[in-house]
């Protein structure tokens, strides 16, 4: 079996690059810096599913994920491993503002994405992929 990502996760994100273990993703919301990280592995749902070396590099990944998303700037960065609509392993990192329309709330569902210009997925493609090593397509 080859990773497959989930239609969902494709339809509403825009592809930054790949880590060692993960394809990594920003949500098209320009509202809220959110990156998801899917593990490259078939038929994971859990965070059990991997092994002890895959979830130490997962974290890994979660870890600098984060620390680029701080230093973006912010209040509260939230991550977490949610898939009650998309059962596909895959880990949620929402850097979270005062003033942002979902505050203090969640950002699921709170209200349509306001998707982001091409211009800006761009600059911050270059900015994860220089941060993060990415391995990924600039074009």
């Amino acid at each position: 079996m080859s990773f497959k990502l989930d239609a969902r996760l494709e339809a509403d994100t825009y592809w930054m690059g790949d880590l060692h273990l993960s394809r990594v993703l920003l949500m098209n919301d320009r509202r809220y810096p959110w990156i998801i990280l899917v593990p490259m592995l078939e038929g994971l749902k859990e965070l059990t599913d991997l092994s002890e070396e895959q979830a130490a590099t997962l974290l890994q990944e979660s870890r600098a994920v984060s620390q680029w998303l701080i230093e973006q700037g912010g209040d509260k960065l939230n991550v977490g491993a949610l898939g009650n609509v998309v059962s596909q392993l895959h880990l949620h990192h929402v850097m979270r503002k005062v003033d942002d329309p979902a505050w203090p709330g969640p950002v699921w569902g709170h209200s349509p994405a306001e998707p982001y210009a091409e211009d800006q997925v761009k600059a911050l493609k270059q900015s994860l992929k220089s941060a993060l090593k990415l391995d990924s397509n600039l074009d």
